[in-house]
């Protein structure tokens, strides 16, 4: 083993040379490479047991750093924590500092992100040190979230039970290393990008609020019978109608589908099958069953809705045949329906229909409760149909703005693979 380590660090050593080089290093001696433990040093963080007897909202607490706190990181930066520690726990725990990095060694494993406040870790986080001579902090964060890094850590920590990382698997792990000036370079490239997709970012935040807003305005609240905002042309035209959900829709069940009957390519005879998971991910149905006949098969023009989890969910514009957890929303009277206007009816109430089914463990949502539901809706198609046309328009935005963002990100996760030794460069 000592031996095989030797070898691979002598092949590292010799200078890698990535696909994709800035012109004014084109000429400079490739990267070297060496093991983690070459470069950096891991402190592991601690904590004070049993942590609920530790927790504190009063004044004097001081920050709690957990995995949990990377949700609404940005660019790999935590500025903020949900809980606080007592100064008295803080004493059994780790003290990390404003601008260093941590690095998850358990549940989201492997992601590097730096502090911008000060805090405590638990034994959840490492915090990297004593690398200051080697690396550029801004690039180091790039590098250590890289698909390359990552996939080392996935490799060597495989068939563990538990989804986590030593300390000795992220020392086994290869780091390139160049030059302070072409480490800069890149770190101002890659922080650029960053800034670019925190910015679409915060462009489609900020339609998906004007979306939400405009909603409240363009439906009666609570106890109103007209919307607050009405288009011109209808602002003199009779109240909306309350509509009950079960004299409007009839609610049929999906069609329960073993496993071993679902197939990842058509054949002859075979229909899409659409699941939980396909609507939860936004993606297009990849299952696909025997054709079960007409009569369970949802029409790209209908609705349906998941019936537990996350009950009240409902999406339009998909077409096959629908899961046993998924509901089927046939429409009884098709001359005064606009299935669109409807969508959003149901989106409107979708947190509504949610808080009703929680009245279990797990929530679901039966027949009953649907049919008891009331709605308001304007008796006159054009309007219905305005509503939809606006609604639409918004959702049309935030879909490429959405696509926007996620080709920036692919641009930026192609660029890195190029500007990084791969994989196989490194272990060749």
């Amino acid at each position: 083993m000592n031996h095989e380590r030797h070898e691979r660090h002598e092949k590292k050593s010799k200078g890698l040379v990535p696909k994709l080089r800035f012109q004014e290093f084109r000429g400079e001696n490739g990267w070297e490479a060496k093991e983690f433990s070459k470069y950096i040093v891991l402190y592991r963080g601690s904590s004070p047991r049993p942590i609920k007897e530790y927790l504190t909202n009063e004044k004097n607490g001081v920050n709690w750093i957990k995995i949990g706190d990377t949700k609404s990181a940005e660019n790999f930066i935590i500025s903020h924590v949900e809980e606080k520690i007592t100064p008295k726990g803080a004493e059994k725990s780790r003290k990390v500092n404003i601008g260093e990095l941590i690095l998850a060694n358990s549940m989201s494993f492997g992601k590097t992100y730096q502090l911008a406040i000060d805090g405590f870790i638990y034994d959840g986080w490492f915090v990297l040190r004593e690398y200051e001579k080697y690396f550029h902090k801004q690039f180091l964060l790039q590098l250590l979230n890289s698909d390359y890094m990552q996939n080392q850590y996935l490799k060597f920590s495989a068939g563990g039970i538990v989804q986590n990382i030593s300390s000795d698997i992220v020392y086994n792990t290869i780091l390139p290393h160049t030059t302070f000036s072409e480490q800069q370079k890149i770190a101002d490239c890659l922080s650029s990008l960053d800034e670019l997709i925190t910015a679409e970012a915060q462009k489609l935040d900020a339609l998906k609020a004007h979306k939400k807003g405009l909603m409240q305005k363009l439906f009666p609240a609570e106890g109103e019978n007209v919307p607050e905002w009405r288009f011109p042309e209808f602002r003199d035209k009779e109240e909306w109608e309350v509509k009950k959900l079960g004299k409007t829709f009839k609610f049929k069940q999906g069609v329960q589908v073993p496993i071993e009957e679902q197939f990842n390519n058509k054949r002859s005879g075979m229909v899409r099958f659409i699941r939980i998971i396909d609507l939860t991910q936004e993606r297009e149905p990849c299952r696909f069953i025997n054709d079960p006949g007409d009569e369970h098969i949802v029409k790209c023009n209908e609705l349906f809705m998941i019936r537990y989890g996350t009950p009240g969910i409902v999406a339009f514009g998909y077409e096959g045949v629908i899961a046993n957890n998924l509901f089927r929303l046939i429409w009884k009277d098709e001359s005064n329906f606009n299935p669109i206007f409807w969508f959003y009816i149901f989106k409107n109430i979708e947190k509504t229909i949610f808080n009703l089914s929680c009245s279990s463990s797990m929530p679901a949502i039966s027949f009953s409760l649907l049919n008891n539901i009331s709605v308001l809706i304007p008796k006159l198609l054009n309007e219905q149909q305005k509503i939809a046309d606006c609604l639409s328009s918004l959702d049309e935005l935030i879909t490429a703005q959405s696509q926007k963002i996620a080709a920036l990100k692919a641009h930026k996760k192609g660029l890195m693979q190029q500007i990084f030794p791969t994989t196989e460069e490194v272990q060749e």
